[in-house]
């Protein structure tokens, strides 16, 4: 909020004039307006007063179940925040306690099985919330409930890596923060956890702890996340933000990753993580997330992200929008990636926004750490959906001073580029011969490129760091040979 009955969501700022909550703006940011996130937002108490007279308005101006504040997850959500607000020192109203009743009875007759996923686990900790929150007979029923769903769900959607199942940095936070604030609130109120889940929940803090590693991996020496499948930064909290929660909670952070050379492979999860002196290095070679939850993935099996001397350098084109929109496809297909596009066909069928038909599937995955030198191999089959049955082959080879990103198409195709998306503060140059150039980075540093086979050239692209802000950069593509693929070498 930044003034009262004022909101910024998604880069967009509008004023919600008292008992119109129904404005014109995307279904995401009417969602946003519904979630009361900045009623837990930093230096919320300097805004108490405006909150106070949010959460009246919202009562006054959404009637019980109508409108898109009733539905399941905005309500999930809300009922966390005012939860939280309240146990924070703010004190509801008995308008505001009454109405959070009447939510949550409403949220318990509509739980979302049929999206499951992120959705399910929200509405679970909601009832979680208000069944620690409340008493009597019908919280305890709530409490039930939520726990009994949540033991379901969080062995099927944290994998054994400790990565949320969607495969996503951007959902995997969102995750770990629901798990963070689900034992704050089982330590904040003991006593209310009954006998028989004690076990369950005191397990929680060991879970976050893993998905804080498995974030830790999935980060850029700039301290933010990487961009496979839907993510963008600010929707979530930092991960700096997750690691003093964590802190705040625990009293320990497990360990970062080191900065020697070392490999991390996230084998449940499918992405490998190699870092040397002034070099991270972040592989995909993930399926497309869970078979009946697809709605997040993005076309950009064997994509990767680079930095070098704590700068972003290849980059995967981020997330600006939801929907089901021309932009929002293309940010989702294939060459809005730093992978390979065989016949400008997408690795797997992107569509209609949150959908996907057939999908990637890698294999053949080869993982060799030498010490000085760290090797990774991996395929997927794609396209062999196309006539000719290729299959998109690639491996990196990485030590300390130079990346090699080798890609061969097996079978029958027409044409193949390989693309490497560039940071948009980062500059390049290509020499006459059309093999050669230079990567401009920030500090003085450069770095030399070279086209060891494959032809190559520079195009114009996108970069989204953020809901609603797409900025033009600069793509180095290079064409594949038949016979030889292509070969990029980075010297620095």
């Amino acid at each position: 909020m930044s003034a009262p009955m004022t909101f910024s969501f998604l880069g967009e700022t509008r004023r919600v004039e008292k008992g119109a909550w129904t404005v014109e703006a995307s279904q995401l940011w009417r969602y946003n307006l519904h979630y009361f996130d900045d009623l837990n937002g930093f230096e919320a108490h300097s805004r108490r007063e405006w909150h106070v007279e949010a959460i009246s308005n919202w009562i006054h101006g959404n009637p019980p179940c109508s409108g898109d504040g009733w539905d399941p997850y905005p309500t999930s959500r809300r009922i966390v925040n005012w939860i939280k607000w309240a146990r924070s020192g703010a004190l509801l109203t008995q308008s505001a306690v009454d109405s959070l009743a009447i939510q949550v009875r409403a949220l318990e007759g509509r739980l979302e099985y049929h999206l499951l996923g992120n959705h399910l686990f929200a509405n679970a900790k909601a009832l979680v919330f208000a069944g620690i929150f409340f008493e009597g007979p019908e919280a305890e029923r709530w409490l039930q409930k939520g726990l009994a769903i949540l033991a379901k769900e969080i062995p099927e959607q944290v994998l054994s890596d400790g990565g949320q199942f969607e495969r996503s940095p951007m959902y995997h936070s969102l995750a770990l923060e629901d798990m963070l604030d689900l034992v704050n609130i089982a330590a904040a109120i003991p006593p209310r956890i009954p006998a028989q889940w004690q076990p369950f929940v005191s397990s929680w803090l060991g879970l976050a702890q893993r998905m804080l590693r498995w974030l830790h991996a999935m980060c850029h020496p700039d301290g933010e996340i990487a961009f496979f499948n839907d993510a963008a930064i600010g929707v979530a909290a930092s991960p700096a933000e997750l690691d003093r929660y964590a802190t705040d909670l625990s009293g320990a952070l497990p360990e970062h990753i080191s900065t020697s050379l070392r490999m991390t492979t996230l084998a449940a999860s499918g992405y490998v993580r190699a870092q040397a002196p002034d070099t991270v290095l972040l592989m995909d070679v993930a399926p497309v997330g869970p078979d009946y939850l697809p709605g997040h993935a993005h076309a950009d099996t064997l994509s990767f992200e680079l930095s070098l001397y704590g700068q972003r350098v290849i980059v995967n084109g981020g997330t600006s929008r939801y929907g089901s929109d021309p932009e929002r496809e293309a940010e989702r297909g294939t060459p809005a990636h730093s992978t390979v596009t065989v016949d400008g066909e997408n690795s797997s069928e992107v569509w209609a926004g949150f959908r996907v038909a057939r999908r990637a599937r890698p294999f053949d995955l080869a993982v060799v750490d030498e010490g000085e030198r760290a090797r990774v191999t991996c395929a997927h089959d794609g396209y062999c959906k196309l006539r000719g049955h290729p299959v998109h082959r690639r491996t990196w080879d990485v030590k300390a001073g130079t990346l090699l990103v080798e890609d061969r198409v097996e079978g029958g195709f027409h044409a193949a580029v390989a693309r490497f998306h560039l940071h948009p503060s980062v500059g390049i140059s290509i020499e006459e011969t059309g093999k050669t150039g230079e990567l401009r980075l920030g500090g003085g540093h450069a770095v030399r490129w070279r086209a060891l086979s494959g032809r190559a050239h520079i195009e114009d692209s996108h970069y989204s760091p953020e809901f609603g802000r797409r900025v033009p950069t600069r793509c180095l593509a290079i064409d594949l040979d038949r016979d030889s693929g292509s070969c990029l070498e980075l010297a620095w």
